[in-house]
């Protein structure tokens, strides 16, 4: 494996996509091999294109892109705002409750952050708040999407790992709500400090709470309905994603009615070349994936940290730096691919439940999105508010902190993970 893993780092240094970096690499150790004919990696690469649960990723990416067009992200932040506009740091704070909502919608960190810095960002620093701060809140706070359901990174994950994605997307609700209530937290204590006060000086009329409810409450039910869904057998993790497509176009066209077929076809587009992208990289992975385990590299590296403890907590959370690790280098997507496969049999026989691990994992993958040097999510904040990346690392500190204690209190009570899945399912 020395060959390929020196191989897919030297293509990225030098700008390779990262799907051909990993083709490449992939491809690589089956030519270099002794006894595994070269035919096994192209096998190995239409073998994982054979698989049932992985329909959902692209139907789900249609689902959001369909969701943006239908008006649904305005009713969203008009909700936010008269929910938490009359705390301090009040625009912040609408960005915190925001992408919680958008991760019932969107499913990805990225698009979120990229849709909450055209829209909310301009308008926070017009407030006063700084480049920094506001990049900082949008970009970190996007990490919610990795859990709310439908999380695209959970869905991958219970593709590669063979875990249920109902049980998934159950367990990550009480997560996802746990990071907003910490980022929320933290942006409260940082307004006080400051003097940013709230956006209104009255806290909102019942009449104008219900209200934009109301008027929010398609989107609002979207991941319910997937939960009870999934749930209730009506649907399966796959199934469930045709239904979201068919659930954002009705909602679009007959009850919000502000999806035309302009914004159809746009989202189609951007559907496709979101598609293209992420299989390429899922099909890609799956020759990597067979070296590993050929390789026997869980086994290895299992060894390793057990030779450094043998109790189940310690080991998650050297597994979890290590994670975190790989996640500043690598975008999350890939990580999940290509890391699932290494880790799962690691944790598994030591009691540690993969509907836990996932969640975990999700959190600390999809956070290197929001880190130095190659955090895609901070990449796009920064760039679409010109803002530096100096003045985004700083800001961004309080809240990475707030993420991590959150997932030090999951990975010590896994109960607060499996409450939900073990109640419902």
């Amino acid at each position: 494996m020395l060959l390929p893993t020196l191989l897919f780092f030297a293509l990225m240094l030098f700008g390779m996509p990262i799907a051909f970096a990993i083709g490449i690499a992939g491809f690589s150790f089956f030519l270099t091999s002794q006894f595994i004919p070269v035919s096994i990696g192209i096998q190995q690469v239409a073998t994982a294109s054979q698989s049932f649960p992985l329909l959902a990723v692209p139907l789900f990416l249609l689902a959001g892109h369909m969701m943006n067009k239908t008006g649904i992200t305005r009713r969203l932040i008009s909700c936010s705002n008269a929910l938490v506009s009359w705390m301090a740091g009040g625009l912040a704070q609408v960005c915190i409750l925001l992408s919680t909502f958008m991760g019932g919608v969107s499913g990805s960190a990225v698009a979120d952050a990229a849709m909450e810095a055209r829209i909310l960002g301009p308008e926070m620093i017009r407030s006063g708040y700084g480049k920094g701060f506001t990049a900082a809140t949008i970009a970190v706070g996007s990490l919610i999407t990795a859990t709310i359901p439908p999380s695209l990174g959970l869905i991958l994950y219970g593709f590669v790992g063979n875990v249920s994605i109902g049980r998934l997307f159950l367990a990550g609700v009480i997560p996802g709500l746990m990071m907003m209530v910490a980022l929320m937290t933290t942006v409260w204590i940082i307004a006080k400090r400051r003097g940013c006060g709230a956006e209104v000086k009255e806290l909102p009329s019942w009449r104008t709470v219900v209200a934009t409810l109301v008027d929010a409450i398609w989107a609002l039910l979207f991941p319910v309905a997937l939960l009870v869904s999934i749930r209730s057998g009506v649907f399966t993790a796959s199934e469930v994603g045709a239904f979201a497509v068919v659930y954002a176009v009705v909602v679009g066209a007959l009850l919000h009615r502000e999806l035309t077929w302009e914004g159809f076809q746009e989202a189609l587009g951007e559907t496709v070349v979101d598609i293209g992208v992420i299989t390429l990289i899922i099909l890609f992975s799956g020759m990597v994936g067979y070296a590993i385990v050929f390789e026997r590299a869980p086994q290895t590296i299992a060894e390793v940290l057990l030779g450094l403890s043998s109790q189940p907590v310690i080991v998650v959370f050297l597994i979890l730096v290590f994670v975190f690790l790989c996640g500043l280098f690598i975008e999350a997507t890939v990580l999940v691919l290509l890391l699932t496969p290494i880790v799962l049999p690691i944790v598994q026989p030591l009691g540690v439940d993969p509907v836990h691990f996932g969640i975990l994992m999700m959190t600390i993958v999809t956070l290197g999105g929001m880190t130095p040097p190659v955090g895609v999510a901070m990449y796009a904040v920064c760039s679409i508010l010109d803002c530096p990346i100096e003045d985004y690392v700083k800001e961004s500190l309080p809240f990475i902190f707030a993420i991590l204690l959150v997932v030090t209190i999951l990975a010590l009570m896994p109960g607060i993970v499996l409450f939900l899945p073990n109640l419902v399912m």
